[in-house]
């Protein structure tokens, strides 16, 4: 069975393809190796994992036309957007070029070549402003509150598969993270300035939750979905950890594992942030899902990683 990865040299996608590879499946990845973050570190993951990712922008459509013809793929994961919860903040058109277009030209082709299923990633960021239950979101409870382009343009993204005609899934991520992440990321950022010294901004005075969960559980995740041919076309799926971690909680463990102190600044609240995530994972668990690691093993493991790229001490 061929794989299409899009975003293949991306975080996620990098652990889905080693873990798939590692299964038996023919794996291919496309990216534009776009630079909201640097281009070099997305390089080294495909060189760390191993897999084969082309160089291709969802926005040309010839380009990715090209790439079907030869890989044919059976199945296409499509992990491919311009990330960024803050920094879409003013920039709807760049997201909205990006994330709405270059997933439409990928609707396109794939129902020219007749792919047989698409999972494509949403975001805890599409419940925005709808208020919290006491369990979590379920799948059902998004209102249209997003509160920046990123997640809106991920909502509108649910659409364009909802009404495509193709067999497809949902997987609403809720706060991914792990080795070689994003460095955009709370995670990879607070460690950052910890080692280099520097303060954090905790935004909304240090008042804020995340469902964090580790990148092992995500690919563990997509792979059920992958693997399951009796899911109805149209389903979306939340995949967290499916517990809160509150943001201060969050720095307190990265500074012990450092062995650093933390120097925390409290901000205002971003007028992009939602101010607590938490995914009720019923749904997904009725397929299997499991996540097993907790944000004590996942911060150790990302800052292992983090000492040996780096070469920190």
């Amino acid at each position: 069975m061929k794989i299409l990865i899009t975003g293949g040299a991306g975080f996620i996608a990098s652990h889905l393809a080693d873990s798939l590879l590692e299964d038996g499946f023919t794996v291919f990845g496309l990216d534009n190796y776009n630079d909201y973050y640097d281009p070099s570190l997305k390089a080294k993951r495909v060189e760390y994992f191993g897999h084969e990712v082309h160089e291709v922008d969802l926005k040309d459509f010839d380009a990715l036309d090209e790439a079907f013809q030869w890989i044919r793929p059976d199945i296409v994961i499509h992990l491919a957007a311009r990330a960024g919860v803050r920094d879409s903040f003013g920039k709807e058109a760049i997201y909205h070029n990006d994330n709405i277009l270059g997933t439409q030209n990928l609707i396109e082709v794939c129902k020219m070549y007749g792919v047989y299923k698409v999972i494509y990633a949403s975001t805890s960021s599409v419940y925005g402003g709808t208020p919290l239950p006491s369990t979590g979101w379920t799948e059902d409870e998004v209102t249209g509150h997003q509160l920046n382009a990123y997640a809106y343009t991920k909502y509108t993204n649910e659409c364009q598969f909802k009404i495509s005609g193709l067999n497809n899934v949902g997987l609403r991520f809720f706060t991914v993270y792990g080795p070689w992440g994003r460095p955009d990321m709370a995670l990879f950022q607070f460690t950052d300035s910890i080692v280099r010294g520097e303060s954090i901004e905790a935004f909304n005075y240090g008042d804020m939750k995340r469902d964090f969960t580790y990148v092992g559980d995500i690919v563990n995740g997509i792979k059920i979905v992958l693997l399951n041919d009796d899911i109805p076309s149209g389903e979306i799926y939340n995949i967290g950890r499916g517990k809160q971690v509150e943001l201060m909680d969050f720095i307190k463990c990265i500074s012990n594992e450092l062995g650093r102190e933390a120097n925390v600044i409290l901000a205002p609240r971003h007028p992009a942030d939602t101010l607590e995530t938490w995914a009720d994972t019923y749904k997904l668990r009725e397929l299997g899902y499991k996540p097993k690691v907790n944000i004590e093993q996942g911060v150790e493991s990302f800052i292992k990683w983090y000492k040996d790229y780096y070469g920190v001490n």
